[in-house]
């Protein structure tokens, strides 16, 4: 038996493409085995069915059937982004060109620790994060794995940059990896200010950074993960140039809104920001993972400068080198801004637009149903593309058990959120080909499984 082949390299892409074939036919068998937007049977069913197929997993002689075999088995036991009955989560459908720029990053493995592992990829890296800064009107971004990496990174420089006493101050509707961060890096516990309609109240923020000794980092939100909703950025930004506090913003799930002439309104005061969450696998349909992290003062980044011989030794800098870690605190990085490059030039500004335009109407006409139906209650009109609901006249109980039936079922994937002290299920529409009869067909399922 010869060695296996390689993916890249002169005859990479004959290798390839047979296995190219495998995949597809094992995607497509997966998916029609499962028929529905989750594997039924729970957790355990699942598991079983995994180890069924797996085998042993490191048998003393391979089996040339496991690309086909473990491949259905993950198709056939996944939760299906692309079907509009899987609405649970910040969790897009990739877009079919991001995909496939994925597979050539995959395939050329470039790692963005140091010039000469990535040439090109560090050149297209550093055009797209300046172009998508300027979005946000920053000077520079960061390439991240997500909301949660970009949220810890900005803590980390206003941290690096204001000192270890820095007070996080968030408001209670923040994601819940602002004040891990803060935890994290050793840092005063974070004061929570109130959202008493789900945003952050901005005469609280004003009395906290008036009374809790600083320095000061305020995070607010646009885009929350329960509602969707928009902090008032505007007059948060103002509270914080009144009391010189830096300002970060999590829009992981809002900022997309930046790619569509309607919607782009809505972030008015995303610019006043140091620093700002962008989430690309969500508002901008790209496989996970594709977070950014703008900054406004470049030299907040100075914090993240590291010298290792080997990667950045300094007569190689001096030469004309990139020094690439001073780009993200991690050291092997993949080229995940090729399929955001592709993604961007592909669509342009109006396509993206439309894409968010699509589920935002989505999520309205999804919320006209509930209004207009006797048997359900809708939490709020939809701000982004989240819609919270639940049954009429049902208790906490019955809308948690509800939820899992379907999941149980595989019929449907709802999520679940809290709000106003009762227990609401959580749609949230990212996908741009539901169709009408698709949100009627969800109302239906959770009409029937709801106890009367």
């Amino acid at each position: 038996m010869g060695l296996p082949p390689l993916a890249s390299g002169p005859h990479g892409t004959d290798a390839l493409r047979p296995l190219l074939d495998t995949v597809l036919d094992a995607l497509r068998t997966g998916t029609a085995a499962r028929g529905g937007p989750l594997p039924a049977g729970g957790p355990d069913a699942v598991a079983a069915r995994v180890a069924d197929a797996a085998g042993d997993i490191l048998p003393d002689r391979g089996d040339p059937d496991a690309l086909h075999v473990l491949v259905t088995a993950l198709a056939e036991g996944a939760a299906d982004p692309a079907h509009p009955l899987c609405a649970a989560h910040l969790h897009a459908p990739p877009l079919a060109v991001a995909a496939a720029a994925d597979l050539a990053a995959s395939v050329l493995n470039p790692s963005l620790d140091s010039w000469d592992q990535a040439p090109a990829a560090s050149a297209l890296e550093a055009l797209v994060t300046r172009a998508l800064a300027r979005e946000t009107g920053a000077a520079d971004a960061l390439v991240t794995t997500g909301g949660t990496e970009s949220n810890q990174l900005a803590v980390l420089l206003a941290r690096e940059t204001h000192g270890a006493h820095l007070r996080l101050l968030h408001g209670e509707n923040a994601h819940h990896s602002l004040p891990r961060a803060a935890r994290l890096l050793g840092l005063p516990e974070p004061v929570v200010v109130p959202a008493p309609a789900g945003t952050l109240d901005p005469a609280a923020l004003d009395e906290a950074l008036t009374h809790i000794p600083g320095p000061h980092l305020v995070a607010a939100t646009a885009g929350t993960t329960d509602t969707g909703l928009i902090d008032p950025l505007p007059e948060i930004a103002d509270r914080c140039a009144a009391h010189g506090a830096r300002l970060h913003v999590d829009a992981a799930y809002g900022a997309g809104l930046l790619f569509s002439d309607r919607h782009r309104p809505r972030l008015a005061g995303l610019e006043a920001a140091d620093t700002v969450a962008l989430d690309l696998h969500k508002l901008g349909w790209q496989p996970i993972p594709a977070g950014l992290l703008t900054v406004t003062d470049t030299d907040d980044l100075a914090a993240l400068h590291h010298r290792t011989d080997y990667l950045n030794a300094d007569d190689d800098t001096d030469a004309g080198l990139p020094d690439l870690l001073k780009r993200s605190p991690r050291t092997s990085r993949r080229p995940d801004v090729l399929k955001a490059a592709v993604t961007l030039k592909t669509l342009g500004r109006t396509g993206l637009g439309a894409l968010v335009d699509t589920v935002c109407s989505l999520a309205r006409d999804f919320a006209d149903l509930i209004e207009e139906h006797p048997g359900f209650v809708l939490h709020a009109p939809p701000t982004i593309s989240t819609v919270l609901f639940r049954p009429a006249h049902a208790t906490d109980d019955a809308v948690a058990a509800v939820r899992r039936t379907l999941l149980a079922t595989g019929r449907a994937v709802l999520g679940r959120a809290r709000a106003d002290g009762r227990l609401w299920l959580k749609a949230t529409l990212l996908n741009p080909h539901t169709r009408p009869e698709d949100l009627a067909a969800l109302l239906t399922l959770v009409e029937g499984h709801t106890p009367r």
